[in-house]
């Protein structure tokens, strides 16, 4: 069931059929575009008739086979060939993996945008960087109630790693369906009884099919709570002596507030480096979703003036990101904060797979010139992942009690052992559909089927300024010079008398030593030069 899209947007051993434009009365289409099989793009369509509604549009990072490669994108051919029925494009939170790839693709679509406060004014930062200014970005918060086209849809705030997270319950003419991704039940904080209460109302009136986030799914257990988080970090912050530094996702809002509250409680005034960590909380800052008392934040230049004990340094570089702020420090290369015996490291966060070795690197770094580094993510309570485990998908799925399930946000085996979960609890494997992106499930009044059609689906590649231009070809190319090198033999040939004009030039790179192999490089010449020979006319 599970096939691997290629670069250019098709389902490999499949075939896309045009179908798919058919428009079939009173049945609603489930369009997954992106976050199945895989960790990242998110992209989801539902369609009934004339209408389309959107549910976020993200990007994924390249793989390391994707030499070059910016980011990825999903394929987006049928929401441009009906781009008018699209009544609007809801975006859930601002990670970029359900956000990210909105510079790319609204221009195409140009529909109305959906999200929440903080959301809206992340996106119109990055719009900015793309000199995009004109997108219609409506602010709803949770709880609010939307309508567009036939769809009569209802938000509910959740708990994550950053805030205007929001679920959404959407009444269609076949039934009601649950979309929630991205979440986690945090019983420590009061308001998520009223979360628990509005949910359990909703699964009580009768849910059509639940789509949920399966991350997780492989951890059993429960997420540990960012009430525990910040309170290790104030305990940390508190016993440290000399300076302390934490890095976190930039993202993480409320754990970027962790940090400031502890540094104030302990008489500490704060620093920040790194690009993203600078513009999230200037923009948190402004729309009020960080409390940052006055006087508590001091430029990075300032940081060498100040007694070792009255400094707290807030970084990016929690994923060993080359040219991060916390990676520059371990490898000596920043400007102005330089790490010494006796500085405090806390890495606040998880390691994202694939990122395992450059955080190693990292944290080696930091232990060899001295520095206490303390790191575990959520086994030491450090870390709380945005992301539901087994034992809350399972509230989840309970509270809902949907008749169909759809697990979504996932690597396939996440998916699949989401179905398993599912199953367990009582919902029949008929009524659970694994997708992959591209394919459709269609919704009638008596009935739910997982179909053969399928729209055009797969990665669109980032490259620079260019989108969609690297394809299998160009990639197999970088993938062969990155392993075995190139020799380039480069001549100039008289066109009157078809004799070599001067000796070759040879350039090689990553295949020989030119220096050290003097004689292979004289012989190519003399070859090259009787080829030319021989072949003369």
């Amino acid at each position: 069931m599970n096939k691997t899209p290629d670069v250019n947007g098709n389902n490999n051993n499949q075939i896309v059929q045009k179908t798919y434009n058919r428009i079939e009365k009173g049945k609603l289409k489930v369009i997954p575009l992106g976050g199945l099989g895989e960790i990242g793009k998110n992209m989801t369509a539902l369609e009934y008739e004339d209408d389309i509604f959107v549910i976020d549009c993200g990007l994924m990072f390249p793989n390391d086979q994707m030499l070059g490669v910016d980011s990825v994108i999903p394929q987006t051919k049928y929401l441009e060939e009906n781009k008018h029925k699209i009544r609007g494009l809801f975006i859930t939170h601002g990670h970029l993996d359900h956000a990210g790839a909105v510079p790319y693709i609204w221009p195409k679509l140009r529909c109305p945008i959906y999200t929440g406060k903080l959301t809206s004014a992340m996106l119109v930062e990055r719009l900015k960087e793309f000199n995009i200014t004109d997108v219609p970005i409506k602010i709803v918060e949770g709880g609010k109630k939307l309508k567009l086209g036939v769809f009569d849809i209802e938000t509910i705030a959740l708990s994550h790693s950053m805030p205007d997270e929001m679920g959404l319950f959407i009444d269609t003419p076949v039934g009601r369906f649950v979309y929630v991704v991205d979440f986690k039940f945090d019983f420590q904080k009061p308001e998520e009884r009223m979360v628990f209460q509005k949910l359990s109302e909703v699964g009580k009136q009768g849910v059509r099919c639940l789509f949920l986030d399966s991350t997780n799914a492989e951890q059993e257990g429960q997420s540990v709570s960012e009430v525990h988080v910040k309170e290790s970090i104030r305990e940390i912050i508190r016993e440290s002596k000399g300076r302390v530094l934490v890095t976190s996702f930039a993202s993480s809002i409320e754990r970027i507030q962790s940090v400031l509250d502890a540094a104030k409680a302990a008489h500490r005034q704060v620093a920040i480096s790194g690009r993203s960590m600078l513009q999230t909380i200037e923009i948190a800052r402004k729309i009020g979703y960080l409390k940052i008392p006055q006087g508590l934040i001091i430029n990075i230049r300032q940081v060498n003036s100040l007694s070792d004990n009255d400094v707290v340094i807030l970084c990016t570089g929690s994923q060993g990101e080359e040219y991060a702020a916390l990676v520059r420090m371990s490898s000596g290369e920043h400007r102005q904060v330089k790490i010494k015996p006796g500085d405090t490291i806390i890495l606040s966060s998880s390691i994202v797979p694939g990122n395992e070795r450059s955080v190693a690197n990292t944290i080696n770094n930091l232990f060899k010139i001295g520095a206490n580094v303390i790191y575990g993510g959520e086994a030491s309570e450090l870390h709380a992942s945005g992301h539901a485990k087994a034992e809350e998908l399972k509230i989840m799925i309970s509270t809902i009690r949907p008749e169909y399930f759809i697990p979504i946000h996932g690597e396939y085996r996440h998916l699949m052992r989401h179905a398993q979960i599912a199953h367990s609890l009582g919902i029949d494997n008929k009524k659970i559909f694994v997708m992959d992106n591209g394919e459709i499930a269609e919704f009638a009044k008596e009935e739910g089927k997982l179909t053969d059609k399928k729209v055009p689906s797969g990665y669109v590649l980032v490259d620079g300024l260019g989108v969609g231009d690297i394809g299998n070809i160009v990639l197999r190319d970088r993938q062969a010079m990155a392993k075995d090198g190139i020799f380039v033999i480069i001549l100039t040939i008289d066109h009157k008398t078809g004799k070599v004009v001067t000796s070759p030039d040879i350039i090689s790179r990553g295949f020989v030593y030119m220096k050290e192999n003097r004689e292979l490089i004289e012989k190519t010449r003399m070859k090259v030069k009787k080829l030319v020979k021989d072949h003369d006319p």
